[in-house]
């Protein structure tokens, strides 16, 4: 379906979407010269097939690879995803460690007055 944008005097910004000829005759009466773009929508770009990363996906990567095989401290978790390119403070890994806790995927040991976690 055909879409454009006009841009009017006051700088407002309206999009139109309709038929082709209900379009063009509508930014006729509008004053067609003050389109910005007039381009026929089609179906959504289908996305890549990556997901997008979330800390819950990353630290699920991490266990995959056996990075919990020993037990880490939340600090070690935090090292591990910044060494990847993915900065994440500990106030937001420790809700997600706790969840996987409590979903039996991690075990989470007290050594030394602080928290471990282990596969």
């Amino acid at each position: 379906m055909p879409k454009a944008t006009w841009i009017t005097q006051d700088g407002s910004t309206v999009t139109i979407e309709g038929a082709e000829d209900e379009v063009a005759a509508l930014l006729e009466r509008l004053g067609g010269r003050r389109a910005v773009a007039a381009e026929p929508s089609g179906p959504a770009k289908p996305r890549s097939g990556r997901q997008k990363s979330n800390p819950m996906t990353l630290i699920s990567e991490l266990m995959d690879e056996g990075f919990f095989r020993e037990p880490k401290e939340l600090g070690a978790v935090r090292l591990a995803l910044k060494e990847r390119g993915h900065f994440y403070p500990v106030t937001t890994l420790s809700p997600l460690m706790l969840r996987l806790v409590r979903r039996k995927e991690l075990r989470r040991i007290k050594e030394k007055n602080r928290w471990t976690y282990v596969g």
